[in-house]
């Protein structure tokens, strides 16, 4: 069965090379957002299997999103993205609940293997 994914970055590039990566792997994107408020409204809306994170974003960072996202739903699958130089911050993502992390820039491997693991 397919795994449904909602991307979630507040660069559409970062959204469109990541959604890309994931359909060319038998992903199949349901919802993109930019920003974590947005992410949070539309998770509740799609019920996605999956969601990647993106942790510095406007409105509502990824670790605020995540820990909304894990209050509506504990059994939320929620695989964080950072750039280098964010250790403390994804530290605190796998502390509220997120099950992996990908660095940007995104190597299409550590995606995938991020997002089967995830996806069990």
């Amino acid at each position: 069965m397919t795994k449904r994914v909602m991307v979630v970055d507040d660069a559409a590039f970062m959204r469109m090379k990541l959604k890309d990566i994931l359909q060319k792997n038998g992903y199949e994107v349901v919802a993109e957002a930019q920003n974590g408020v947005e992410a949070v409204e539309k998770y509740k809306v799609e019920k996605p299997d999956l969601v990647t994170m993106d942790i510095t974003m406007p409105e509502m960072d990824g670790v605020e999103a995540l820990k909304a996202i894990k209050a509506f739903d504990p059994a939320s699958r929620v695989v964080m993205c950072s750039a280098m130089g964010q250790q403390g911050m994804v530290m605190d993502a796998i502390r509220s609940g997120a099950v992996d992390f990908i660095v940007k820039p995104f190597d299409t491997d550590r995606v995938i293997k991020a997002l089967d693991k995830a996806a069990l």
